[in-house]
This record gives structure tokens, sequence and C-alpha cells, in this order.
């Protein structure tokens, strides 16, 4: 039997000088505890791996270690696999200091239907879950070219949405590259060596960690610990939150207090702000009024988002989904800086960035759920809040914090979330919902012809390891059938995809979307915004708004009374008639988007947040663009160039006049009306455009007037000093940090 190294630090390590150096430049020299025990794996050496450890106890190092030792060594290019585009960000930033090694990164989170030529020369690959299966259904040509796929966060397979897309990615890498070595990163799970048998991989399974938690339940004015010690805390027992977030505040520490939904955020943010200004520096009381300035800037802004300046002013703020992209960032990075003190934040932040504080408050472990009531969140989701607490580099130690209101619920939440082990993960590739999606993939990309290919194929995922086989042919007869009653495919002794099929799968939607567009628009009905816009929402892949009691009767009027005008006529069932008015609901966020209304009108006149308006957007983009092509397949041309206008319109949410004038670089929605106002309505009129008189206009400037013209052809030089305030267009981010995050 072969003998195995311990290496104990890094220079120990048969890997490239030149990467030892680069790691020695960035302040890593020794290995912790689980790192040494992943490298003795056989890891270097192209083993599988599954390293199931805590937040910052160096799994990423080795995953990095392990790509670098693939590519430098000619084993073939790394694929880096996350769950959210927020990690992708941030890893690509990360590995972008191994272009002093030669090693090119690339990160591809765009649209499905493109596949990038560029990620060819890349060495090493940073793409959503979402992204890799897109371009594998593109028969991308660096498939065959890799020697190492890492996946982040692979106790996500946990996730009904996401979970079975990882599974199918990796069943399809594996089977495909039979000699890929994988490298799987999570969090301690209870059934890690499951995942370790399914993927044939060594596991390293540890509680370590490089900043102790202690995790503990408030009660009465009192913490007690998981390791039976006490601490008091000063202030009214009634004022818990308060209570835990000043004492923190007294040792310097960062606070994260998570709760359970946006409102919550909003309201303890709130009630923690007399608490956390006076524990701000002079340059952190600067620092955050120039970013609340940044942030509350123009005439347009929400109502909310005011309310975050506010309060980031003072040294607090909420972090929610419904925030915008720059408005996440910001906060995140005045964060990490040490200015903002606390963020109250839903569970979301815990899954999706890597933000760490010395306290970690999980003030709500219930959560509501449609037709179930409250319920308790499950072991996982608090380990995963309670794992960003401690800081590296700045805490000697983290606390994990539940706040009880009586004895008897103390006792509950030591015994079910401190003492206990996190829930088992499993395979929810069962769901007819996400087989049919991935089944129609595989049959259109030609990776399967038959059943018996199928069952091959999916012999390689978490599901087979899980579920009785006989179940699983169960499931894979149930789907096929629904694909080949769709028109989708055709099942006779081969498995084959119809053009339908084909397109759809490349298009990356629902079969159900698609099938329904076949459906409506094939009758070449008669097209209006808002009927269009109406079935773009009546999709299973459109999110969709929340639905207030009080909002019931104002929809349901306008469904009578616009009856007629509809493409999808109302349900009978009440349960599938209260979806059907959310529909309606989100169908009118669109248009008023597309007919050119403000953030602040959108969010202040249907009660939904910056991000929820910019997702509903781009997810409703993407299907009306689908909608088009699948008309291609099946309706006139009038019907596709309706669907390709209005995509166009919603991509840049602008009424159809102009349309020709935000196709120019650095031109958005209230740049081109101002324009359109100015009597410059077609590229055209530029050519005669006095260059002064251009960047006079509001909004534009001198710098901006030379850009469109040169655009247009136009070569001048404009020397005049004219600057302007653009309220809408104006970044919420420095230009650094906007080039950044490619944003």
């Amino acid at each position: 039997m072969k003998m195995r190294v311990v290496f104990t630090k890094l220079s120990d390590l048969p890997i490239n000088r030149k990467i030892i150096d680069l790691l020695t430049k960035n302040g890593i020299t020794t290995l912790f505890p689980p790192q040494k025990d992943a490298l003795q794996t056989g890891v270097l050496d192209g083993r599988n791996l599954v390293l199931a450890v805590p937040t910052s106890a160096g799994k990423t190092l080795i995953a990095e270690i392990c790509m670098l030792r693939s590519i430098l060594s000619g084993r073939g290019k790394a694929l880096y696999l996350v769950p959210l585009r927020s990690l992708a960000f941030e890893k690509y930033h990360d590995f972008k200091k191994y272009e002093q090694l030669g090693i090119i990164t690339a990160m591809s989170v765009g649209d499905f239907d493109i596949s990038q030529e560029d990620l060819q020369n890349a060495d090493i690959l940073v793409l959503t879950t979402e992204r890799a299966d897109s371009l594998i259904r593109h028969d991308i040509d660096w498939l065959s070219e890799l020697g190492i796929v890492v996946v982040d966060e692979i106790h996500l397979l946990n996730d009904p949405s996401r979970g079975p897309t990882l599974e199918m990615v990796l069943a399809t890498i594996i089977t495909a590259n039979p000699h890929v070595q994988t490298v799987s990163l999570s969090a301690t799970i209870s059934n890690a060596n499951e995942l370790a048998v399914w993927l044939n991989a060594d596991l390293v399974k540890s509680t370590w960690r490089p900043i102790p938690l202690r995790e503990g339940v408030y009660y009465n004015g009192r913490l007690l610990f998981d390791d039976g010690t006490t601490r008091t805390i000063r202030g009214a027992p009634d004022d818990a939150l308060a209570n835990l977030v000043s004492d923190i505040l007294d040792e310097e520490g960062q606070i994260l207090v998570f709760v359970s939904s946006r409102r919550a955020t909003v309201a303890a943010a709130r009630l923690l702000t007399r608490r956390v200004r006076k524990y701000l520096s002079e340059e952190s009381k600067s620092y955050l009024a120039q970013l609340a300035r940044k942030i509350a800037s123009g005439q347009s802004v929400p109502d909310t988002t005011r309310v975050l300046a506010t309060l980031i002013s003072q040294g607090t703020a909420f972090h929610h989904a419904g925030l915008s992209n720059q408005e996440r960032i910001l906060i995140e990075t005045a964060f990490r800086a040490n200015h903002l003190k606390v963020i109250v934040a839903t569970p979301t932040l815990a899954a999706g960035v890597n933000l760490p504080a010395r306290r970690v408050i999980i003030r709500d472990y219930r959560r509501y759920e449609a037709n179930r009531g409250s319920l308790p969140i499950p072991i996982l989701e608090y380990k995963q809040m309670s794992g960003r607490a401690g800081r590296p580099k700045y805490d000697s130690y983290g606390e994990a914090i539940l706040i009880a209101k009586t004895e008897r619920e103390l006792d509950f939440l030591m015994e079910h979330y401190i003492h206990s082990e996190p829930e088992e993960i499993t395979s929810k590739l069962a769901s007819q919902k996400a087989l049919r999606f991935h089944l129609l993939a595989l049959i259109a990309g030609d990776l399967v012809s038959t059943s018996e290919d199928i069952q091959t194929l999916l012999s390689r995922t978490f599901f087979s390891s899980q579920f009785d086989q006989h179940a699983i042919a169960s499931h894979i007869s149930a789907a096929l059938n629904f694909l080949e009653m769709g028109g989708l495919i055709h099942n006779d002794d081969v498995l084959s995809a119809t053009k339908l099929g084909e397109r759809t799968a490349k298009l990356y939607i629902d079969p159900e979307s698609a099938i329904l567009f076949r459906n409506v628009l094939f009758a070449n009905p008669p097209l209006t915004d808002e009927s269009v816009l109406h079935l773009i929402c009546h999709t299973p892949d459109q999110p969709l708004c929340y639905l207030n009691s009080s909002e019931t009767d104002d929809y349901g009027l306008y469904v009578e009374d616009h009856f007629d005008e509809l493409l999808i006529p109302p349900p009978y069932d009440p349960a599938d008639y209260r979806d059907f008015l959310r529909e309606i609901k989100t169908s009118f966020v669109l248009l008023d988007w597309i007919n050119e209304q403000t953030d602040r009108d959108i969010t202040d006149r249907y009660n939904v947040g910056v991000g929820d308006i910019h997702r509903y957007v781009q997810t409703a983009t993407w299907l009306l663009y689908s909608a088009a092509e699948i008309s291609r397949l099946v309706a006139s041309n009038d019907t596709v160039s309706f669907l390709q206008t209005l995509s166009e319109r919603m991509r840049h949410g602008v009424r159809k006049e102009l349309l020709e004038l935000v196709r120019l670089k650095g031109i958005g929605r209230v740049r081109a009306r101002m324009l359109y106002s100015h009597d410059i309505r077609t590229l055209s009129d530029l050519l005669t455009t006095d260059p002064v008189s251009l960047a006079r206009i509001p909004t534009i400037g001198t710098s901006l007037a030379k850009s469109i013209l040169e655009q247009v052809g136009v070569k001048v030089d404009v020397q005049s000093d004219v600057t302007t305030d653009d309220e809408d267009e104006t970044p919420l981010l420095d230009q650094a940090l906007l080039d950044e995050y490619d944003l």
C-alpha cells in the first residue's frame, strides 16, 4: 500500500513553486487541520473528494490548489460551479489573482441561448449551475477538455429549484468525461458519506473552525451556551434584540441579524439605529453619509430606498432580495469595511454571500409558508446562518444566538437546533417538472436515444443512489409520456426531439411554457401588450408578485372587464384563481415598466422591491424572446415581429418610439426620453445635431455627447464644460466597483 505523505505547511506541497510563492504572497503559509486531512486523500493526484467542513475552514483553498495543479500539469481546465450569481462574481474576482501565473479566468452567468466562445480559451471557468446546463445543451467543445470540476455548496442538492439541475449537470459531465476529477465543497451535513459514495470520492468531514463558534439561546436577560456557560446581558429583558446588539458593539464587533420576512428586516433595522450610531467613528459617519447620499440621490428613488439610505447613515442596513444588485453590493462592501455595524437580513444572505460577523442573531426561527402556516426553519438553514459567526483576522470567537420567549421554547431551541445534526440531504430530481425539463435536454442534445440510455445516465445521479429503480423507471415513463403528448419528442424505437422540442431545450424554458406558447400563438390571435404580458406571466417560468387580500377585488374586476381580451381564460378553482390574479398583477408591473414608469412609481403602486422589478423584467424579457422564437415555428411573421419588439421594449423599459435611441451605448430609458423630448427621435436626427447643444440636454453632458455622435459616425471635438446631473442613470457605485462586478 502506498504511504501518503502528511503535509503540514504550504511549502511542503508537491505543486508548482509559482503557486506556492503566489499563495505565500497573499498571506497563506500554513494549512488548517481539515486542509491537511484533505491533502492526504490523494486529491492532488486526481482522486475525487467531498470536503464537508464549516465556513472559513479553508475549503476553497483546497479547490484552488487542485484546479491549478490540473491546469499546470496539463490534465485539463477547471470548471467551478456555484449556485448563485453573487458567488460567481465573488469567485471570479478571487481567481483573477492567478493571471500572474498566466492562468485565464472567465465567468458566465448570462443569457441561456448564447454559447460564449471566449470560454473556450479560459483555464478556469466560473459558471452558475444553470449556465453550465445551458452551455451543455449548446454542445460546447470544451467539455472533454475539463480536468476538474469543483462544486461549491453541493448541499444545495437539497434545494427543490436548484438541486435537480446540479445533479444533471454533474451526471452529464461525468458521463461525457469519465476521467474528470470532482471536488465537492459543503458545510457539515449529516449524510456526507452518501454524497461521497455517489461521487466515488474520499470524504473529509470536520467541525473544526479557525475561529471557535459558540451557539446559544438568549432568554430573560441571560445567554445559555452549548458548552454550559452563561452570560448576563444588560438591559430590559423584553428588549432582547437591541440588548444583544449593544453587547457586541461594546466589544467593537459586528452583527448579522436574521429575521423571517422583508418587512421584518426594515422594522428591526429601524429599531436598532438608536443603539448603533454612538458606536460609529467619525470616519465611518463620513463614509456612510456619502454612501447614503449616493443611494438616495434622484427624485424618482423609491421610498424604501430612502429609508435604507437613512438607516445606512446611522450604521445599520436591511438586506433582502427586493433590493437592487447595486444596493446589496454597496451594503456588503460597507459591512466588510467595518463601517456598517449591523445588517438585518432574510436567510438568503446566509446562502449567497461570504459576509461573516462576530455575532449572528437568529431572531426568527419560524417562517410562514403558503397553505402550511408558520413552521420552524430546517436545522440545515439554521446551521448555514450560524456558520457566518466569526470574522477571520478580526475575531477570536464567533457567536450564534437564538432568542426564546419562554423556558419551554428555550429547551426546544437548545435541543432542536443547537444539539442536533442537520437534516439529511435528499435528491429532488423525482419532481416531474424537473425530470421533464432535463430529459428533454438530453434527448434534444442527442445525449440519449432510448429509455435504457436515460436509465444509464440517471444511474450517475444522486437520485439513482437514493431511490428504488422501479420508482425511477416509473418517473421516467411519466415524463416521456408528457413530452410526447406535448409534441416535444418522438418516442418510437428511438427517442428524438421535434423542432419544437429542440428549440425549447436550447431556450432553457420549461416544456410547459413552450407548449403554452405553441397552443396559444398557433391560431395567430389578436395581440395586445396586456394580453401577451399576461400570457408570459401564466408560464411556470415567470416569478409572480405577492397578492394582498385587499387587491383581490380590483384585479378580479379587471378580469371581468377584459375577459374577451385575455389569451388565457380564468380558472374556476378558487386557489388557481388567486394565482391567476397574481399573474394579472405581475403583468401590470411589466406593463408599467415598458410604459416608462419609474422604479418609485412601480414599487409604491404594487408594493414590490426594485430587485423584484428587475427580476420580473429579466425573466419576462427572456420569455418574450422565447415566445418569438417558438412563434417562428408555428405562427405568422406579424406575431413574431410583435413579440420581438415587445421583448426589446421589456429589456430597455421603453415605449416603442424610443427603441432606436436606446440601442446607443450609454443611453437608457431616461436619457432616451430626454433626447426624444428635445426633438432627437432617430439616429438620423443626430447627424445634424450641434454637439454643444446635445451636451446641454439634461442628463447628457460633454463626454456622453461626444460618444453618442461618434457612434453614429460623426467625429467631433466637444470643448464645452457642460456637466449635468442624471437622477436615474447615475451609478450607485463608484466606477471601480461597477467595473469589478461588471454592472
